[in-house]
């Protein structure tokens, strides 16, 4: 039994990790923390844009039954009938619109007015922007592109189509592209900075060489002759912006690990025996994440420029696919038509304004004179 006289046992309080000290100072830097919400919680969202841009119905109630052609198409088979037998606007019973026969997708907006005029219960839910962002709107008097209106906020195109609902797409393949691209450079330049560097002697000497070789490639004359070969497509572009992408990384990684490789505690783990591979991952890599993370920010901002530059060209995604450079490349052949330039330069320089502030708060976070233990 201990003695009263004993004081009690001091609990060690353990000290945050200098992650958790870095995360903390950013989420005081409001600027950038208020960017990092909207921007990740606008790209979240932008993932569910049918359900508030699109024109398909999220749901419709016909003849007692329910259907959801905001998750699927209904094909022949399910209703029982042969391909020759069956239309798509015949399965909600809407065999024409406007005195035209109906051919193909519903026209939902068409088919909400009907049930409406029908008045035997069955109805339509649409999107709040009941326009898909390949869908054409030629109805109005006049050639496209049209001027903004209470239908089309932000215009339409010289197809017709909704600029607003275009943007809105073209936002979510922005980003998405922006991601892998800088996702799959930085893997490659990790990786291979870390080698080079790790190793040193020849190995750094000819891996150098080869990515001074690989840099001096011109990248804009790659993508002409690959776009000659093959069709554009989100994946090619995605893996030529890669092959271009990691060796700036790779650069700092390589002067990182130069650096670390030095350091007392790596000398220690391979004086206990642990492996290269062991030492790269667990010791120096995670002291040599600063550049990876600070600059990630600013790639993604290059990527999103590449991108709207190449679509402005014609050397970027295939049409019909929504993206701003292509808007932009409309508005070189309409002058006249200012909306065509205007909106797309304001979805950009939103996107990008929000993510230089992510960017410029990342850096002072990480800024290594502020949580150094070195003095």
């Amino acid at each position: 039994m201990p003695d009263a006289s004993t004081p009690p046992p001091v609990k060690v309080r353990k000290s945050p990790s200098l992650f958790t000290l870095r995360f903390r100072r950013f989420r005081r830097l409001k600027r950038g923390w208020y960017s990092f919400l909207i921007l990740i919680g606008t790209y979240l969202l932008s993932f569910f844009l049918p359900f508030f841009m699109g024109q398909r119905a999220i749901v419709v109630s016909y003849q007692g039954a329910w259907y959801y052609p905001v998750f699927k198409s209904y094909l022949y088979d399910t209703f029982g009938l042969t391909r020759q037998e069956i239309h798509l606007a015949q399965v909600f019973g809407q065999t024409e619109v406007d005195g035209k026969p109906q051919f193909g997708e519903t026209d939902y907006r068409a088919l909400k007015k009907q049930f409406a005029d029908q008045k035997q219960g069955n109805w339509v839910w649409l999107p709040l922007f009941s326009s898909g962002p390949n869908e054409s709107f030629l109805a109005r008097a006049g050639n496209p592109p049209y001027p903004p209106s209470w239908d089309h906020w932000f215009g339409t195109d010289d197809r017709g189509r909704d600029i607003l609902v275009r943007l809105a797409y073209g936002y979510r393949i922005s980003i998405s592209f922006a991601l892998l691209v800088t996702v799959i450079s930085y893997v490659l330049g990790v990786l291979t900075g870390a080698i080079v560097g790790y190793c040193g002697s020849w190995v750094d000497i000819i891996g150098v060489r080869l990515i001074e070789i690989w840099g001096s490639i011109p990248f804009l004359y790659t993508v002409i002759i690959l776009a000659a070969i093959f069709k554009p497509s989100f994946i090619l572009l995605v893996f030529i912006l890669s092959a271009f992408g990691w060796m700036g990384i790779a650069y700092y990684i390589r002067g990182e690990f130069l650096r670390e490789k030095s350091r007392d505690y790596v000398a220690g783990a391979m004086a206990v025996g642990e492996g290269h591979w062991t030492i790269i991952t667990h010791h120096i890599l995670p002291n040599s994440l600063t550049p990876i993370i600070t600059f990630a920010p600013f790639a993604i901002v290059a990527e999103i420029t590449a991108l709207v530059a190449l679509d402005f060209l014609g050397f970027g995604l295939p049409a019909p696919t929504p993206s701003w450079g292509e808007l932009l490349g409309q508005w070189k052949a309409n002058y006249r038509e200012w909306h065509l330039a205007v909106f797309p330069l304001m979805a950009m320089f939103i996107t990008l304004q929000l993510i230089v502030f992510i960017g410029e708060s990342i850096r002072e976070a990480f800024d290594p004179k502020v949580f150094s233990r070195l003095r």
